[in-house]
């Protein structure tokens, strides 16, 4: 059975790291490179860099951060955030990213996952969803959360599989920020239907959140952000704990 993942996750703004709740309020956390170094170092599996304001200016400051991430950390990891075209991931992957992240824009141009995956291999192309429960299901939304799509979550997670996205990264927007653990059923639905690797986003509060998303929501990995950020949990200490639970971590 493969290796569950730890996987911090930096939402990066004006070329800082940043954190929120449920997708507002966001308040500083620090250095991306230095913190990617310490994860790196604390024995992160991967991390996710978001670029969360991704304007045009915005995006050309990225890429000069990408090539310093790349040049002080030894773990793979993923960029988000103003991906729209093959050029941008091609730029990205050039900078020294192992994975690129696409979600507005695959809503948009459901193509860009196919074409992502022709040309540079499905295990590149991570698509990130970020989903509220309704009144009507699970609905996706676009714009870091801010617009409401007539997309179900689950039917376009299974499309972005069939057309060939390597890994499905889901945040529930409505446990994001708020620390009383990932949205577990939603989860383990997504992990039964799909063949691809899920990683659950949004809820981590404490080490047995963790568990949970491993057991209850059957998810592969499990991405975080202020519990790491503000030294809430060290991740030497959540990988102890989740295998002498019985979960398969590498430590």
């Amino acid at each position: 059975m493969l290796a569950k993942r730890i996987i911090p996750c930096l939402d990066i703004k004006d070329g800082q790291t940043v954190k929120g709740t449920n997708f507002v309020n966001l308040r500083l956390a620090g250095d991306p490179v230095e913190l990617g170094k310490a994860y790196s170092e604390q024995g992160a599996d991967e991390l996710v860099y978001l670029d969360i304001t991704a304007s045009f200016e915005g995006r050309k400051t990225f890429t000069e951060l990408v090539k310093r991430i790349a040049a002080h950390i030894n773990i793979p990891f993923t960029v988000g955030g103003g991906i729209h075209e093959l050029s941008d991931v091609d730029r990205l992957l050039n900078a020294g990213a192992d994975k690129v992240s696409i979600n507005s824009a695959a809503i948009r141009n459901p193509q860009l996952i196919d074409d992502i995956a022709a040309h540079f291999g499905s295990q590149v192309c991570v698509v990130a969803i970020d989903a509220r429960q309704t009144p009507d299901g699970w609905k996706c939304y676009l714009n870091g959360g801010r617009k409401e799509t007539d997309r179900d979550l689950f039917n376009w997670a299974h499309e972005a599989n069939e057309r060939g996205a390597g890994e499905i990264l889901f945040t529930s927007m409505d446990h994001d920020g708020v620390k009383n653990g990932y949205a577990n059923e939603a989860l383990s639905r997504l992990s039964d239907m799909l063949t691809i690797p899920v990683i659950a986003s949004g809820g981590a509060g404490c080490k047995e959140h963790f568990k949970d998303a491993f057991i209850k929501g059957k998810a592969d990995a499990a991405l975080a952000a202020s519990v790491f950020h503000f030294g809430e949990i060290s991740i030497p200490e959540l990988k102890s704990y989740l295998c002498k639970e019985g979960i398969n971590v590498r430590l």
